[in-house]
């Protein structure tokens, strides 16, 4: 059986995030004795599985978790598999006080978070796209001419208002509406870092959650934002979303979007320049699951082990890029399998 949680989101001022995360350490050795879920999963002499997994944290693998975990359960049906969404932040939080088995993070994790106990383990591979809409007005200018790195920075670092003639390079007076993220997450700190800043950096209209931004930048012909692949694209089309195109990024700064540089028409030809380092990284990034030390409930490692193995089938399907089969011996190694 798979959960899947709600996640309806609401608009959160942008808070300060190293004070939060001075915050986090200080809760994580608070909650880490008493919060902890109890193991309970067991494994038959027939083999089969019996138990529970729970997962929480990033958006951008949060798609990809629920067919992980759809499979999963249709193995070992005597199993149930709770899946929820909320930022890489909170899965790392979730995670290390031990309400869940794994946090879904989207971003390396920090020396501090490694200290406290963080256990990464590497599942796939992604990226943070820029994204606007569809019906803006500069729309056949923008997909030529592309986003540089220091234009990025630019529309997220900007004291005032920034046009879009400031980042066409034309006369066009018209403002840019930006969108960033409020909520704590691997997203908004991975594209930040592309252009040398950190998320509490980033101006805009915070928003909470990956949907929330794909969502106002569609409505938006003004807006700028930046999503997942997973939310910038259809996981069943892998084409981009109604209302949203990826703005290509200009990668070598000549102004323009070269054909070797044009690979954004579906998930899987982005996910193809991720594999061969073409897509930049930052943005592009390794998504992890995270544990509180190695996970020693056979069942939490049972699904780690087939996160790993079959279960990167469904990476390419869902546009994403499988992890390397070293990267999944080094996991299987640290399981003691």
């Amino acid at each position: 059986m798979i959960e899947g949680k709600d996640m309806r989101l609401d608009r959160h001022t942008k808070p300060s995030w190293r004070a939060a995360g001075a915050f986090f350490v200080a809760l994580t050795a608070l909650a880490s004795a008493g919060c902890a879920r109890e193991e309970g999963g067991r494994v038959d002499p027939d083999g089969s599985l019996h138990g529970r997994v729970s997962l929480s944290g990033a958006f951008a693998l949060y798609p990809l978790a629920v067919r992980w975990a759809t499979d999963f359960t249709r193995l070992h049906p005597d199993v149930r598999v709770e899946v929820d969404a909320g930022g890489a932040g909170k899965g790392l939080t979730d995670a290390l006080t031990g309400m869940v088995d794994f946090g879904m993070l989207s971003r390396e994790p920090s020396h501090d978070e490694i200290e406290s106990g963080a256990e990464p383990f590497v599942v796939a591979k992604d990226a943070v796209v820029p994204t606007i809409s569809l019906a803006n007005p500069h729309y056949g200018e923008l997909v030529k001419r592309g986003l540089t790195r220091d234009v990025a920075r630019q529309v997220w670092a900007a004291d005032g208002q920034v046009t879009w003639g400031d980042i066409l390079g034309s006369d066009a007076q018209d403002r840019v509406v930006v969108f960033t993220r409020s909520d704590a997450c691997g997203a908004a700190e991975t594209w930040a870092s592309w252009f040398g800043l950190r998320q509490e950096d980033l101006r805009g209209e915070g928003l909470n959650g990956d949907p929330s931004v794909a969502a106002a930048v569609a409505k938006e012909p003004a807006a700028i934002g930046f999503n997942n692949i997973g939310f910038a694209y259809d996981s069943r089309t892998h084409k981009p979303v109604e209302g949203l195109r990826v703005l290509p990024i200009d990668i070598d700064g000549n102004g323009r979007i070269d054909p070797e540089e044009d690979f954004y028409s579906t998930s899987d030809e982005l996910a193809s320049a991720i594999e061969r380092g073409v897509y930049p990284t930052p943005p592009a990034r390794n998504l992890y699951l995270v544990s509180r030390g190695v996970p020693t409930d056979p069942v939490v490692r049972a699904f780690l082990d087939f996160v790993t193995t079959a279960g990167q089938a469904r990476n390419s399907e869902a546009g994403y890029t499988a992890i390397s089969a070293g990267q999944a011996h080094e996991v299987r190694s640290r399981l003691g399998l």
